[in-house]
């Protein structure tokens, strides 16, 4: 072979090559490089090859690879420079084939290599080394001799590896990629080219072989390096797992909508690793499609792309955003729950008027505080009590909203302290009365307005304390639930602070049990102390029913029927405890019987000292003598008549000849063959009492 081979196409020296210092890739490659890249990358995928293959041999791509993964392939061909240049090539054709057969063929990575001589004197080819890798079976390595171009047939600047300085007025032609800065090469390698004959994508490292005079060239030499196992991933990189073996430039040229959904590599949907579209489009959170249920071939979308296709682009591949509050979703259903505005409006009206119905009766018990129906049931503890009531009615409008952290804070603070001071101020007054009804003796127990209150406040003290700790330790929040329909809406979380709290309440509802209990049978004016009783009942009641509601009837009922469940648990437990302590009083009052004693209870022998307060009167009135002077009368009435009753009973128990005289004690209870021990003591007192 003598082909004509310019030395003035391979004018290197070292001083430049040792000056390249730029990046591989850090050349900027611009989005049509890449799409035209990709089109190539396709066409050849699908066999869809044009005039490559027919009228070209070689089709480069535009694009840098990553080549340090070849690094030992570089340095043996760099190794391989340097004992040419050192030995010489016109004259050391073994040496060549040596070198191409043994050094660089040898490597895995490399498919094939060339060395070829050139006469210095007159520019022309003196030989070529040009050695294959062929598989296992073929019997290794094989050395062209076909096929190799003359003059006139396929000049050398078809090859990729080959060095057009016609096309190259600089130093280095277009064809080689940059170089990395922080390595100096004694050569280039090419950017990645498809090649026909090798059916496959290939890149090339050459290398020049310089004279040892200024000027001149003894050879050249080059290796290929199949690339066709690299991977095309268009996705975005995963910084926590990048991939050697992908093509960096190629990443985040997929054609997803990134806004609504998400490319994921998937090297198995196609057969061949260089391929476009190796990837799928899915919808992101918050996001579907009702076609191809939300995730989309890239091959399909490329196609799209590329066709220009923005209907398709549009309506079929781009994803549809969910319904409000949708974290995930299949399609346009509704993952909220309606709230019917109008119902709860109507709850939370009533539940205001009925708070401001408390404050009207704050108001007007004061105002009629000095009537004795008010007067003796401690008019300070029926204003805590209504304050209290207003306190939990408020829950209803902290609940009303969609739920946040304040309104849960709201929630919390309105129904546990609106219950504690309700319900304290109703246990202090039965307590005092058990303590009053219980005593033996004659000495009368008196506890004040002002002792009571000594005992409620640390009472009260403890639960603005816990509530106060709750809210800063650990702030109520709202949480996301889901109904029967699995539809979300907010609800105030519950943990253990919820839990410690409801313990401690039902600890006191059963201590409040049992003190209604003791006063069950204690009689007292206007029946105030009964009328508690029933009140303390209905809370405890109504409040374990609807623990029960909530956790059994309707565990995953939505936010109107949670609405609704609370409105009638403030209802029954608020609006009942109003109406039985403070509706008979205001009937009274305003059948102008409020300043009258209660007849029926002093019929049964109920003083006005023994009144639901134990006192009468409030600490700071003057005493009411006339009051007390009845009262020390109808003890003194009793007493005289149980001592006439023991001193006749002993009497005839004495002297039984003596018969009762007619009109006597005992003349009209007994008949004529009774006598005191058989007759009932109940009716002899009775009679004896309405004779004195």
């Amino acid at each position: 072979m003598d082909v004509a081979f310019p030395a003035r196409h391979f004018l290197i020296n070292a001083v430049f090559i040792t000056s390249i210092l730029c990046a591989e890739g850090s050349g900027t490659t611009t989005k049509d490089e890449i799409e035209e890249s990709l089109r190539v990358i396709h066409d050849v995928a699908t066999k869809s090859l044009g005039d490559l293959c027919i009228t070209e041999q070689f089709r480069s791509l535009p694009i840098p690879i990553d080549a340090t993964r070849f690094e030992p392939a570089r340095q043996k061909a760099d190794l391989a420079a340097t004992l040419l240049q050192d030995l010489g090539l016109a004259h050391h054709n073994g040496l060549q084939d040596a070198i191409s057969r043994n050094l660089l063929v040898s490597d895995q990575s490399v498919v094939s290599a060339r060395v070829l001589a050139i006469n210095a004197s007159n520019g022309q080819l003196a030989n070529c080394a040009w050695w294959q890798r062929q598989g296992l079976e073929m019997g290794g390595p094989r050395k062209l001799t076909e096929n190799i171009p003359e003059v006139g047939q396929r000049p050398y600047s078809e090859y990729p590896w080959y060095e057009d300085a016609d096309s190259s007025p600089g130093l280095r032609s277009p064809k080689f990629m940059e170089s990395p800065a922080n390595l100096s090469y004694r050569g280039w390698w090419t950017y990645p080219y498809y090649s026909c004959g090798a059916s496959k994508w290939l890149i090339s490292y050459s290398v020049p072989v310089p004279s040892q005079g200024r000027h001149g060239l003894k050879g050249f030499l080059s290796l290929d390096i199949d690339v066709s196992t690299l991977q095309i991933n268009q996705c975005e990189p995963k910084a926590d797992s990048p991939s050697l073996s992908q093509i960096v430039v190629f990443h985040g040229s997929h054609k997803c909508d990134n806004v609504t959904s998400k490319c994921y590599y998937r090297p198995q949907l196609s057969q061949i690793s260089w391929s476009r579209g190796s990837y799928q489009c899915q919808c992101r959170n918050g996001y579907y499609s009702p076609h191809h249920g939300g995730i989309f071939n890239g091959t399909l979308v490329e196609v799209a792309w590329a066709q220009n296709n923005s209907k398709a682009l549009e309506n079929i591949f781009t994803c549809l955003k969910c319904a409000p509050g949708c974290s995930f979703c299949h399609g346009p259903q509704p993952c909220l729950a309606t709230y019917h505005w109008p119902f709860r409006i109507t709850l939370l009206v009533f539940s205001v008027t009925c708070a401001f119905c408390t404050v009207i009766l704050i108001m007007y018990m004061f105002n009629h505080r000095k009537l004795k129906v008010f007067k003796v049931a401690s008019p300070i503890f029926l204003s805590i009590t209504l304050l209290g009531c207003a306190t939990m009615y408020l829950e209803m409008a902290a609940i009303f909203p969609v739920l946040d952290t304040y309104s849960c804070i709201a929630t919390k603070w309105s129904r546990h302290l609106g219950f504690c001071i309700t319900y304290t101020a109703l246990l202090m007054k039965t307590w005092r009365v058990s303590l009053t009804y219980r005593v033996k003796s004659a000495h009368k127990v008196k506890l004040t307005d002002k002792q009571l209150l000594q005992w409620m406040v640390p009472i009260l003290l403890v639960m603005l304390i816990y509530l106060s700790t709750w809210t800063l330790s650990a702030t109520p929040v709202a949480e996301e639930i889901e109904d029967q329909e699995s539809l979300k809406f907010k609800q105030c979380s519950y943990n253990w602070w919820d839990h410690s709290l409801a313990i401690g309440e039902v600890l006191f509802l059963a201590w409040g049990i049992r003190v209604c209990y003791n006063v069950r049978n204690a009689e007292s004016l206007f029946n105030e102390a009964r009328l508690i009783s029933y009140a303390i009942y209905n809370i405890a009641l109504v409040n374990c029913t609807m623990v029960a509601f909530h956790l059994l009837i309707f565990p995953q009922a939505g936010p109107d029927i949670k609405y609704l469940l609370g409105f009638v648990r403030t209802q029954l437990s608020t609006t009942v405890t109003i109406v039985l302590v403070f509706g008979p009083k205001v009937i009274r009052v305003l059948k102008g019987q409020g300043d009258q004693w209660d007849n029926r209870a002093r019929s049964r022998g109920v003083t006005a000292s023994f009144s639901l307060n134990g006192i009468g009167l409030v600490p700071e009135d003057p005493p009411d003598l006339y009051q007390e002077n009845e009262e020390l009368k109808e003890e003194i009435q009793k007493l005289a008549a149980q001592i006439e009753f023991m001193k006749i009973v002993h009497m005839e128990m004495n002297n039984r000849h003596i018969k009762p005289k007619p009109g006597s004690y005992f003349s009209s209870l007994a008949g004529p063959m009774q006598s005191p021990m058989t007759a009932k003591p109940g009716c002899l007192l009775s009679k004896v009492t309405e004779e004195l």
